[in-house]
């Protein structure tokens, strides 16, 4: 019974060895011309300014949560649309009543005025 096991070891032993052969490889073999611009932090693309502790707006986090909740919302659609034939009408139910959901809970952040930006 362990033996049945062995190609399960043997791949992941491999693949540990290829993983540490391509993190640590060009460590050691890559070029190193240290600059000025090279070593500043950037983040989205532009430059960091002041403290990291310093305050931010809440809408930032709102906006980043309303957008991960559609988003994975948006995720159902993938297989519903795979299995769409073979479901017929009930799948077909079911999707109206999951995007009513979406367009009511969509609705009601935009009228709530969660989507507005204020500065």
């Amino acid at each position: 019974m362990p033996s049945d096991y062995l190609p399960i070891l043997i791949f992941v032993l491999v693949a540990a060895f290829i993983v540490a052969v391509a993190l640590i490889l060009p460590h050691y073999l890559g070029p190193r011309k240290p600059n000025k611009a090279k070593l500043d932090v950037i983040e989205s693309g532009k430059l960091t300014y002041g403290s990291a502790r310093r305050r931010v707006p809440i809408q930032y986090y709102v906006i980043a949560m309303l957008f991960i909740l559609f988003d994975i919302e948006v995720l159902f659609f993938y297989p519903w649309a795979v299995l769409f034939w073979d479901l017929k009408w009930f799948g077909l139910i079911e999707m109206g009543v999951f995007l009513t959901l979406l367009i009511i809970g969509y609705v009601y952040i935009w009228k709530k005025g969660v989507m507005e930006w204020k500065p």
